[in-house]
């Protein structure tokens, strides 16, 4: 009889599984649709093949045992216990197929739905084990349930993570605050990078070197980070850097140098009016010209900053709807500040710094036909110089 038992079970489970693969997976491989597929991958069919065992072994086993009712009884137990590890398994199955088949569609591909699932999936693995207790040893899941109110300090204290990250899953899913594919920046755990998961303890972060950081749930309620995705959404990348003026290349604009600032396209219409503004307005106050000083007059610095926005507003790559300014900042010991602040019209990481970096080759280049020095702290060169002198 239990050779038959065993023979019986290995070609019940195999015919089960032929049959099962003949049907509904070709059935489920000529469509498309998704859902099918992820319950043939996470071996649903296997799970329902164990069925045909738990039915073979409910016939079999009163016939073994028939002469011992002690160990017939401990068998359907275990028996019962199998059957329950296979309701669990097709449902898991179940589970996993239709928590895959939401993060592929693009209403949930950025919500944190990973948790929930496995909050379920927890639920169910800690319900199989107090029903299994309650099969072997013949007592209500109700006193099992009591026992673990008892011992609950001790339940918080081994899921405290679980709960915490649950809490925080809620918190980020209700107050949209991280979406898989986010780009964060959390520099207490060194995670720069993409978020690539989000689960019920942990937030993989997947950082531009191609390493993962992983972070545990509960920090991105409780810790400050920095989420890229309004700048992402935006379309436009901010570049904001600063040009060192040397406080000793500064003066006045003076006709031969005005004569050659009128020849740069950017400047000729300003300059004109500029001009025409400041004369009318000496004119008027009767101010000697002669000296450079006295009245309105043009500087250097202030003309360059000028050619700096009008370089901005004419580029084809800086944003032009959004925030540009020119600014001079205040002075200290390295010079005049001159901030650029602006942003590019694009978000892509390579193409963003070649902008920067295009941008700021011709201000650095720029900077000499204004007579302008810009600063920067002396090398080995210029000391060896000054040395000779």
């Amino acid at each position: 009889m239990l050779l038959i038992t065993v023979v019986l079970l290995i070609l019940g489970v195999y015919l089960t599984k032929v049959v099962l693969r003949k049907t509904i997976g070709d059935f489920v491989s000529r469509t498309n649709r998704k859902w099918q597929q992820h319950l043939i991958k996470y071996k649903l069919l296997n799970a329902l093949s164990l069925v045909v065992a738990i039915i073979i072994l409910k016939a079999t086993l009163p016939l073994l045992f028939e002469g011992v009712p002690e160990l017939l009884i401990f068998m359907e137990k275990l028996l019962d216990i199998f059957q329950l590890i296979v309701v669990f398994r097709i449902i898991n199955s179940i589970l996993k197929a239709t928590e895959e088949s939401l993060l592929s569609t693009q209403l949930y591909i950025d919500k944190p739905i990973s948790s929930y699932f496995q909050l379920i999936r927890i639920a169910l693995v800690v319900l199989g084990i107090v029903l299994s207790l309650s099969i072997l040893l013949s007592k209500s899941p109700l006193y099992f349930f009591g026992a673990f109110g008892a011992i609950s300090a001790v339940l918080l204290l081994i899921f405290k993570d679980t709960l915490l990250g649950l809490v925080a899953s809620v918190q980020i899913s209700a107050n949209d605050m991280v979406r898989i594919g986010d780009w964060v920046e959390m520099p207490k755990f060194n995670a720069d990078g993409d978020v690539v998961s989000i689960n019920l303890n942990t937030v993989k972060v997947k950082n531009w070197d191609k390493t993962i950081t992983t972070v545990p749930t509960y920090y991105f309620v409780t810790e400050g980070f920095k989420n890229w995705r309004g700048m992402q959404d935006s379309g436009g990348r901010r570049i904001k850097r600063t040009l060192r003026v040397s406080l000793n290349s500064v003066r006045f604009v003076d006709e031969e140098l005005r004569d050659r600032l009128m020849q740069y396209d950017l400047l000729k219409e300003y300059l004109t009016e500029r001009e025409q503004e400041i004369q009318e307005h000496n004119k008027a106050k009767n101010v000697n010209t002669a000296v450079l000083i006295n009245g309105r007059r043009l500087t250097n610095i202030g003309v360059f900053r000028v050619y700096i926005k009008k370089y901005l507003e004419q580029h084809p790559e800086i944003h032009q709807e959004m925030l540009m300014s020119v600014r001079q900042m205040n002075s200290d010991e390295f010079g005049v500040p001159i901030e650029v602040y602006c942003f590019a019209n694009t978000t892509k990481f390579v193409k963003y710094e070649e902008i920067q970096s295009d941008v700021f080759d011709h201000l650095f280049a720029a900077a000499t036909f204004f007579d302008i020095e810009l600063f920067q702290r002396p090398t080995g060169k210029e000391l060896t110089m000054i040395n000779k002198k």
